[in-house]
């Protein structure tokens, strides 16, 4: 049975997957048919986390990050992660502005 995270860094890795080979196209991916959401509103400087100790060998910490919602932002903290496999680092999401505004590119394993 697959853990809540690795569910959500599945889903997060096949995202980024998407927006890295589409981010190059920026406002021209509305015109075939994703959308991209775009905030006005810069986004708060990350939170300083205390990285509680691993749950064991192998995991790799997941930095929290400002997340959209309902008209304001809200913070996702980080976690503890097993990699998918052998040798796999965590790229960190990120904010990025285009002239629209602020818009998320997900984290993902590389």
């Amino acid at each position: 049975m697959r853990s809540k995270w690795m569910n959500v860094a599945i889903r997060a890795a096949l995202a980024s997957a998407a927006v890295l080979v589409l981010e190059s196209c920026g406002p021209a991916i509305s015109g075939i048919g994703l959308e991209i959401s775009y905030v006005q509103v810069a986004p708060p400087p990350p939170r300083m986390e205390v990285i509680v100790a691993s749950p064991g060998a192998g995991y790799l910490w997941v930095d929290g990050f400002w997340g959209w919602q309902a008209n304001q932002y809200y913070w996702t903290p980080g976690h503890w992660e097993r990699p998918p496999r052998r040798n796999a680092h965590w790229m960190r999401g990120r904010w990025r502005h285009h002239d629209r505004g602020w818009y998320w590119v997900p984290g993902y394993w590389r």
